[in-house]
């Protein structure tokens, strides 16, 4: 019984490991960010609420970039986990008046799960995709206003992301890929002088990187 049930669950499960494909992939590129509204309330800085304009400096250390695993469960369909190291930098280094450091930089890290979908070789070679998924932002916060210093990451909230792209095969296991992400991180930071720091700031990205399939 033990031996035709061992069989059993071999005719099950085999046919699902073929078609699961699982796939690591690395990327760095080009990472923007358009302005975004901060809100700060702290017994030392006050009531402040001010626009401010980022920049991303992508291959400033530490440079911008992403890791990503993905579990292809049929030849179109596949979801995993990706981890994006972006940054956000005051524009051409002018921050609000009154603040000697603001900014994300090491960095805006994000942490999603993402699904995907693909259209293989539908382009001689090449295969679309495009994949959306949500998480977590853990930045790296720090704001420095006058005797207000913070420094530190912190677990700020919710990151959701959007990626469209094309691979392409460089032979078996290796291929290469590029494509567009945004992503977007609601945050609320805790200040050490006991406030709270809170905007949303979206990032663009174009990438360019390499995937290995196991």
């Amino acid at each position: 019984m033990r031996r035709a049930l061992s069989y059993c669950l071999c005719a099950v499960i085999a046919p699902a490991l073929a078609i699961a494909d699982v796939q690591l992939s690395f990327y760095g590129g080009a990472q923007t960010a358009p302005a975004s509204d901060i809100s700060i309330r702290d017994p030392l800085i006050g009531a402040d609420d001010f626009s401010q304009d980022w920049e991303g400096r992508s291959s400033e250390a530490p440079i911008y970039y992403g890791v990503r695993a993905t579990r292809w469960q049929s030849p179109t369909f596949g979801y995993g986990l990706d981890f994006a190291h972006n940054k956000v930098y005051p524009a051409n280094g002018i921050a609000a008046p009154g603040y000697e450091v603001l900014e994300f930089t090491d960095g805006l890290n994000t942490l999603t799960l993402n699904a995907y979908r693909r259209w293989n070789d539908v382009l001689g070679d090449v295969t679309p995709y495009v994949g959306g998924g949500i998480g977590l932002a853990v930045p790296h916060v720090e704001v420095v206003n006058g005797s207000s210093q913070t420094n530190g990451y912190q677990l700020t909230g919710p990151a959701a992301t959007l990626v469209a792209g094309a691979a392409m095969p460089i032979n078996d296991q290796w291929s290469v890929f590029g494509e567009y992400k945004g992503t977007f991180s609601s945050n609320r930071a805790d200040l050490d002088s006991g406030g709270t720091l809170e905007t949303d700031i979206f990032t663009n990205a174009v990438n360019f990187g390499v995937s290995f399939d196991f």
